[in-house]
C-alpha cells in the first residue's frame, strides 16, 4: 500500500491478507469476508462526522416514492473524509489489495458510483433479498465486488437491518448468515446469480429513535468474468419476504400483523408495477424496431414476397 492508503486503511488490513482471503474463499453460503476495524480508527469517526444529513439523500424508492432509506451516490462532494475515500478506491495499491484479499484481479472502480455511495436507513426500512444488477450500465463491465463499510457505533441484531446472506431465499432449506452492521466494520462479497442478500425490517426501540442505519457501498468491476459465472444483463432481481411464521390459520392479527401484511403486499405492488413497466418499455422497443424494418428497403421487399405467395396460393 502507499502512503496516502497507508493512512486509511488499517495496516492490519494488507497484514492479514493471505488470511482474508482465505475466509473469502469460503462459500457460506456464497464467497464473502468480514473485515473488523477495516479503515484507521480516527479516519472512520471522520466519516461519520461527516455522513450526510438524510434530507441531503435521494429518498425516493423504486416507485418514486418517499420512503425511510436516502442515499448519496457522488460522494466526493460529502466533505474531505470523502474525496480521500474516492481517491483512495481508485488507486492500483487499494484496487490490489482487495484483488489478493477476493482473488479477483483487474478491478475497476466505478466513477458513477451507480447504485453506491452513502446508505442511510430509518426504523420501518427493510431490504428483501435479491441479487444486484450484472452489469454496469454505461461501460457493460462485469460487477464483481460489493464492499459495504457501517458506520454505526451501536447495533443489535433485535433492531432488524442486519446484513443477511442466503444461500436461496426460495427454498426451505435456505441458509442465512447474519452479519451485524458495527461501526467500522467491512464486509466483502461476491455479485454472481447467487448472491442473495438483504436484511429484515429495522425496528429501534423508543429509546433510541434518533439511530439509523448508515453504510458506505462501493462497487467493483472487470471487463470480463469466468464462462461459468455469466448470464444475460439483468437489473436487481427480489424474491418477496414470506409470511412470518407467526402468522397462521387460527390465529388473531393485531395491529402490527395487519401492518405486516400491508407492507408485504405493497411490497408485491410494487415489483409487479415494476415489472409490467419494463414489459410495456420491451414491447415499445419491438413495435419501434418492428417499424423501421417494415418501413426500410428490406421491409418493403419482405411486404412484396408476402403478397406474391399470397396471389400463388389463392
Amino acid at each position: 500500500m502507499n502512503l496516502a492508503a497507508s493512512d486509511l486503511v488499517a495496516p492490519h488490513v494488507p497484514a492479514d491478507a493471505d488470511r482474508l482471503a482465505a475466509a473469502f474463499a469460503h462459500r457460506e453460503p456464497f464467497r464473502h469476508v468480514v473485515i473488523d476495524d477495516f479503515l484507521a480508527e480516527a479516519y472512520a469517526r471522520r466519516l461519520l462526522e461527516q455522513f450526510p444529513a438524510f434530507e441531503r439523500g435521494n429518498a425516493r424508492n423504486e416507485a418514486g416514492e418517499l420512503g425511510a432509506k436516502s442515499t448519496v451516490e457522488r460522494i466526493r462532494g460529502l466533505g474531505p473524509a470523502y474525496a480521500a475515500l474516492d481517491d483512495l478506491i481508485q488507486t492500483q495499491p487499494f484496487l490490489d489489495l482487495i484483488g489478493r484479499i477476493t482473488g479477483i484481479d483487474d478491478l475497476l472502480y466505478d466513477p458513477w458510483y451507480f447504485g453506491g455511495g452513502t446508505h442511510e436507513n430509518r426504523s420501518g426500512q427493510d431490504l428483501d433479498a435479491h441479487i444486484d444488477f450484472n452489469r454496469h450500465p454505461v461501460e457493460s463491465w462485469h460487477r464483481r465486488l460489493n464492499l459495504i463499510v457501517y458506520l454505526n457505533p451501536a447495533w443489535h441484531d433485535a433492531w432488524g437491518g442486519s446484513l443477511e446472506l442466503h444461500s436461496d431465499p426460495r427454498s426451505d432449506r435456505d441458509r442465512v448468515t447474519t452479519i451485524t452492521p458495527l461501526f467500522n466494520r467491512c464486509v466483502i462479497f461476491e455479485t454472481t446469480e447467487w448472491s442473495w442478500h438483504g436484511f429484515p425490517r429495522i425496528r429501534i426501540p423508543a429509546e433510541h429513535a434518533d439511530v439509523s442505519r448508515r453504510s458506505v457501498a462501493l462497487y467493483f468491476y472487470t471487463r470480463d468474468r469466468p464462462a461459468e459465472e455469466q448470464a444475460a444483463t439483468h437489473s436487481t432481481i427480489y424474491v418477496d419476504r414470506p409470511l412470518p411464521d407467526h402468522i397462521r390459520a387460527g390465529r388473531t392479527l393485531d395491529e402490527d400483523d395487519v401492518q405486516t401484511l400491508r407492507a408485504l403486499l405493497g411490497r408485491r405492488d410494487q415489483h409487479n408495477q415494476r415489472l409490467y413497466r419494463d414489459i410495456a418499455t420491451l414491447t415499445e422497443q419491438l413495435e419501434q424496431a418492428k417499424t423501421a424494418i417494415q418501413n426500410g428497403r428490406m421491409g418493403r421487399w419482405a411486404y412484396l414476397a408476402r403478397r406474391v405467395l399470397a396471389r400463388l396460393k389463392s
